[in-house]
């Protein structure tokens, strides 16, 4: 009797044989698929949401400040024109949602994409096959092996190669000033509400005619305040708190010589808001528990040294974001020990001396760990800094699809102009709070050509 011979398992395959698995079916990670496919490059993407740009989603009211000419992927733009897609204006300004209808579910629809994406697929680690983190004999030669959870259980997955772009949006900074969540935060957690909430829209009964406390000195604290201001007016028993830990939300006012005109408006209306009463400012407020109180929570602290409470119905968390670093402990990072940044690029992103658009053009060298082949690209290689723009990561995975094509030289082009300032704005300008970026002219960075302009800086 004769046998067929075994189908060959993949874990002996070449790792020339396996796709490059993307973590994030948001803007970043669907731009990576489709600067991989359009080299050559057999790619399969995991996105814990039933749908490309889930996270987006989840903030999709929220108004970006650059327009649509910014805010798409060039080799994305290739596949979606032989889709017969029809680009939104380009000078217009789009929701969150209106990024997503537009453009990343047409985009994730694409032939090409649309059976590499496996929604509802939750990376749970990453890691080699048959290695943990301290294993270094043949280690570049192992596949990468993802581990995913999703309705059917879960599964293994092997990949030559790994981009995460999963984001940071489900790993909010804690509000304690710690940088731990406050004591007590499980015992009042329907009080806590996250970042960007659709203050005007669906989330309205949750703050109409409540006591509000938002946490956080950025722009997405003051477009909260926007928001619950505007609210206020119709709903009149709304009250307004804003906790910071400094003594003045400098980053949220900007200054009067403010290169954008836009930004400036938005920091004085914040800073209006402060000055007439309307907004209760709580500086200097480091939170350390939260407890039930009378129809709602209790937050305590120390606010100038001196022990102090404020009973408020809703809390916002509008601190920043941090990334998921769990399902990536079997691997060998070099992270910056401030950001969480890779190491490399931490000094180009940190807050203290970058603004959106001073960050120094980079791709794959400031990219690159100890660990061949995985790359960390979006907003989560930000680690904890803010202000990330769109074409930022879209220049990251390109170059970074240049290096994994083979394409070393390419790869290490790296052509970036970002505007000098940058805010997110969450309104029209009939909303009152319009912020639109402007992009400068353009410079020589370091001896790299300057190539494009502006995008989307928040959330």
């Amino acid at each position: 009797m004769t046998t067929s011979p075994a189908p060959t398992p993949a874990s002996t395959m070449g790792l020339d044989a396996l796709p490059v698995a993307i973590i994030g079916a948001g803007p970043i990670g669907l731009a990576a698929a489709a600067q991989l496919l359009e080299r050559g490059q057999e790619v399969v993407v995991f996105e814990a949401g039933d749908q490309a740009g889930a996270s987006v989603s989840a903030w999709g009211h929220t108004r970006l400040f650059s327009p649509w000419e910014y805010l798409v992927d060039e080799a994305a733009a290739r596949l979606l024109d032989e889709a017969d897609w029809e680009a939104p204006p380009a000078k217009t300004l789009p929701t969150g949602q209106q990024l997503v209808d537009d453009y990343l579910l047409p985009l994730a629809a694409v032939p090409a994409l649309a059976d590499r994406i496996r929604y509802g697929h939750r990376v749970l680690a990453v890691t080699r096959r048959g290695m943990d983190r301290t294993r270094t004999l043949g280690r570049e030669h192992a596949p990468f092996v993802l581990r995913t959870e999703s309705t059917a259980g879960v599964t293994e997955t092997l990949a030559r190669a790994v981009i995460d772009a999963s984001g940071t949006y489900e790993t909010s900074n804690a509000i304690g000033s710690s940088g731990l969540e406050p004591i007590g935060a499980d015992q009042v957690r329907e009080h806590l509400s996250h970042a960007l909430p659709d203050v005007l829209g669906h989330d309205r009964a949750q703050f109409a005619g409540k006591r509000v406390l938002v946490v956080g000195a950025g722009h997405s604290a003051a477009n909260t305040l926007l928001k619950l201001a505007s609210l206020a007016k119709r709903e009149p028993a709304t009250q307004i708190f804003w906790a910071i830990r400094g003594t003045q939300p400098t980053r949220v006012y900007g200054s009067a010589n403010d290169e954008l005109a836009a930004r400036g408006e938005l920091g004085g209306a914040t800073r209006a808001l402060v000055t007439s009463g309307q907004v209760q400012l709580l500086d200097q407020f480091e939170i350390d528990a939260l407890s039930p109180a009378k129809d709602g929570v209790r937050v305590t602290g120390l606010r100038a040294g001196v022990a102090a409470s404020v009973d408020v119905d809703v809390i916002v968390n509008a601190t920043g974001f941090r990334p998921n670093l769990d399902l990536l402990r079997e691997l060998r990072l070099d992270l910056d020990t401030v950001v969480e940044a890779p190491r490399a690029l931490a000094p180009l992103i940190d807050p203290n001396a970058h603004s959106c658009g001073t960050v120094y053009p980079h791709g794959v060298d400031e990219l690159t760990h100890p660990e061949p082949g995985f790359y960390v690209a979006g907003m989560k290689s930000y680690g904890r800094a803010p202000t990330f723009l769109l074409l930022t990561g879209y220049e990251q995975v390109r170059s970074i699809a240049d290096e994994l094509a083979g394409r070393h030289e390419q790869a290490r082009l790296v052509t970036l102009v970002l505007p000098e300032t940058g805010v997110c704005s969450t309104s029209t300008p009939e909303e009152s709070a319009g912020v639109t970026c402007g992009a400068p002219e353009p410079v020589n960075a370091g001896g790299k050509t300057a190539a494009a302009a502006a995008s989307a800086c928040c959330a």
